[in-house]
């Protein structure tokens, strides 16, 4: 939030109550004077008489972080921008600030009080980050860039399937390629024996119940792609290749001629987005899938948008990463909902402040 005289406050939270890492955000100011190379300063209060003061006898040019927002319970509540707009915490801290930036797109799918209740009553915008990734995934709805090329995989199925959803009945996708449990699912919905392992643990997972809604997806006409073969571990741990019609191991990742295939889409691709595995990356034996269909991604000529932590770590510290065509996205619950397309609050809260308090003054 910017104050008077051009000094700044930095609002966030870390954690939840009950969880290890709800922690104070000192060492958050630490790091910031570091790698900023000037002095954050840490002020232990949130809403109360001493933030409030220090925010006062702020000099132009200075910069502090108040606490950990979540130490305020009404930050825990989710409720419409109104109600958040009458908050103890927007009442207590707007009138001292001249606008509000929110660049927080990770926060974006929250409707709390600091990301929804501020723009309520003061003039809000997007910060850089924020802004940044907005307009990489604006691509995904850009009429003009296609074929667009759906990478979806690791284990969380049912987020997987409320995108497919959308990506179908939005006409979005021109291939969705699928690995890791999600391609079981759509496998076995397409009428595939996986054998007898592979459907216990797609039922252990309670996900058996999902086949109808991936076999109305596949029914509907969505342009769905499944592996033709995959890498299986076999008992006392040997690892081989099996087409997809006669799997006898555990499934860990997609097979050869998968890659091959997906990678010919990926190539062809304009705007490509990768999300989740397709395999069990943390066993080195199962990582080759996903590695080399990020490869081919990065040596495509199609604008990339990496989403979720798995995908992401495969990265590395690469530093020949081309910015301009590679977005790696900030967002895990808020990425999910943009992609499942739903509206996200944060961005409704932004759109609300400018016709509501900006229109208005």
């Amino acid at each position: 939030m910017v104050n008077k005289g051009n000094s700044l406050v930095l609002i966030s939270h870390q954690g939840r109550p009950g969880d290890s890492d709800f922690i104070s955000l000192e060492e958050h100011a630490e790091l910031l004077s570091k790698y900023l190379d000037m002095n954050v300063e840490f002020v232990e209060d949130v809403m109360g008489p001493y933030a409030r003061e220090r925010i006062k006898n702020m000099k132009s040019g200075e910069v502090i972080l108040l606490d950990n927002v979540r130490f305020v319970s009404e930050e825990l509540i989710e409720a419409p921008p109104t109600q958040h707009a009458k908050s103890y915490l927007v009442k207590r801290l707007s009138p001292l600030f001249d606008g509000y930036v929110n660049d927080a797109f990770a926060t974006a799918h929250r409707s709390q009080a600091s990301i929804v209740g501020f723009p309520m009553v003061l003039k809000s915008t997007a910060g850089r980050v924020m802004e940044k990734e907005v307009s990489a995934l604006a691509k995904i709805f850009n009429a003009d860039e296609f074929p667009k090329v759906f990478v979806l995989g690791g284990g969380k199925v049912l987020d997987s399937i409320r995108i497919i959803e959308n990506l179908v009945k939005r006409r979005l996708a021109d291939r969705i390629l699928t690995g890791g449990l999600i391609a079981e699912l759509f496998a076995v919905a397409k009428g595939l024996d996986l054998g007898k392992e592979n459907m216990q643990i797609l039922e252990k997972k309670g996900l058996i119940s999902l086949i109808p809604r991936a076999r109305k997806i596949l029914l509907s006409g969505g342009p769905i792609e499944i592996p033709v073969d995959f890498k299986v571990e076999k008992e006392g741990g040997k690892v081989t290749e099996e087409p997809s019609n006669k799997v006898t191991g555990v499934i860990k990742d997609i097979g050869s001629t998968t890659v091959g295939i997906y990678s010919s889409f990926i190539k062809d691709a304009k705007v490509i987005v990768m999300r989740g595995p397709m395999g069990v990356i943390e066993d080195e034996r199962f990582r080759e899938g996903s590695k080399k269909l990020l490869d081919s991604a990065l040596e495509s000529q199609g604008y990339l948008i990496i989403g979720g932590g798995h995908m992401i770590s495969m990265l590395g510290g690469s530093s020949e990463i081309n910015s301009s065509k590679v977005h790696v996205s900030t967002g895990g619950g808020a990425l999910l909902l943009f992609l499942a397309g739903e509206r996200l609050p944060a961005l409704e809260a932004l759109d609300l402040s400018y016709k509501e308090v900006v229109k208005k003054k």
